[in-house]
């Protein structure tokens, strides 16, 4: 049991999970400065290794092609140390970017309420690619639908914490770090 533990605690890299609104990059960003670490933010990195926009590569080019590239990224961001890394919502579930995840690094589902997450996207000033042209209903039902096949991913993770009332010490208090 022992050995466990102390492989688990070589893990220095801590992943972000979550639906989009979820708070991974808000979060992650205290995180990070709180543990001193580096924050990276998958979607940000992709934009600045590409120069593209999510949003625009999904028009022109397609999810496709984008979760493929996403991949490497990931792959390459999980080989580095002392990072957080708030992933796009997408992200765990494809490939076998979860196990790879869950083999390398500290994982935190932060986990929402559709309502909330209805509400944070409903205001969002970033436009994302799957919810553009959604009016309200169509919002809710995505969100609703699509959570159903992503929380098979997202609750893979070590931890599972509640989003609504976030709380940064508490977080830091039950990461194996």
């Amino acid at each position: 049991m022992y050995l466990y533990y102390r492989k688990k605690l070589n893990k220095t890299n801590i992943v972000l999970l979550g639906f989009p609104g979820a708070g991974k990059s808000t979060i992650g960003k205290q995180l990070a400065n709180k543990l001193q670490y580096t924050f990276i933010d998958t979607d940000r990195y992709f934009e600045e290794k590409y120069r593209f926009s999510i949003f625009d590569f999904f028009e022109q080019i397609g999810e496709e092609m984008f979760r493929q590239l996403e991949h490497e990224l990931l792959n390459d961001l999980l080989n580095r140390k002392q990072c957080v890394i708030a992933t796009g919502g997408g992200t765990p579930c494809f490939f076998d970017n979860m196990e790879k995840i869950k083999h390398s690094s500290i994982s935190v589902y932060i986990q929402l309420s559709p309502t909330s997450l209805y509400h944070r996207l409903q205001n969002s000033k970033r436009r994302r690619p799957l919810t553009k042209n959604l009016n309200s209903e169509e919002l809710n039902r995505y969100i609703y639908e699509e959570l159903l096949k992503r929380e098979f991913f997202y609750k893979q993770a070590d931890f599972i914490i509640k989003g609504e009332n976030f709380d940064l010490n508490e977080l830091i208090k039950i990461l194996p770090i």
